[in-house]
């Protein structure tokens, strides 16, 4: 692996460094291949493990009536009080939309409809007195 390249030559081909290029050097002659061998930074873990998240799932799939909430609609503020009360960590609810897409969940949007719809009256509705309100259009007119 040893060419005719002066350090500073090396560092300037590559875009690194002088000292990188020692470095990387010194690594080469101590192990080898292994010792200039990309190593990714691993970054920081994750707050919930892969089976906290299976876990979270499972209470989602209850229901936000099961875990306590007033009616049946999940939001990312709930999801994060759920998390916080179950695994003691906190997110900011834009946080928990990205877990939550990750997971493969999507954002919903519920339909609106009024508590006391009568959707049999609304079909008679339609089927009768509609035919009777709407406007016919006139005959044409000889010229």
């Amino acid at each position: 692996m040893e060419h005719d390249y002066s350090t500073a030559e090396a560092a300037e081909a590559v875009g690194a460094t002088i000292r990188t290029i020692q470095r990387w050097l010194a690594n080469y002659r101590d192990a080898g291949d292994a010792g200039i061998a990309a190593v990714p930074a691993s970054g920081r873990p994750p707050a919930l493990g892969s089976k906290q998240l299976v876990k979270l799932e499972r209470i989602l799939l209850k229901g936000p009536l099961a875990a306590g909430f007033p009616n049946d609609l999940w939001t990312y503020r709930r999801v994060v009080q759920v998390v916080e009360k179950n695994f003691g960590v906190t997110f900011h609810t834009s946080h928990m939309g990205r877990i939550l897409q990750e997971m493969g969940w999507t954002p919903q949007k519920p339909e609106r409809r009024a508590i006391g719809r009568d959707e049999d009256g609304i079909e008679r509705f339609i089927k009768f007195e509609w035919k009777k309100i709407v406007k016919k259009p006139r005959k044409p007119r000889p010229p």
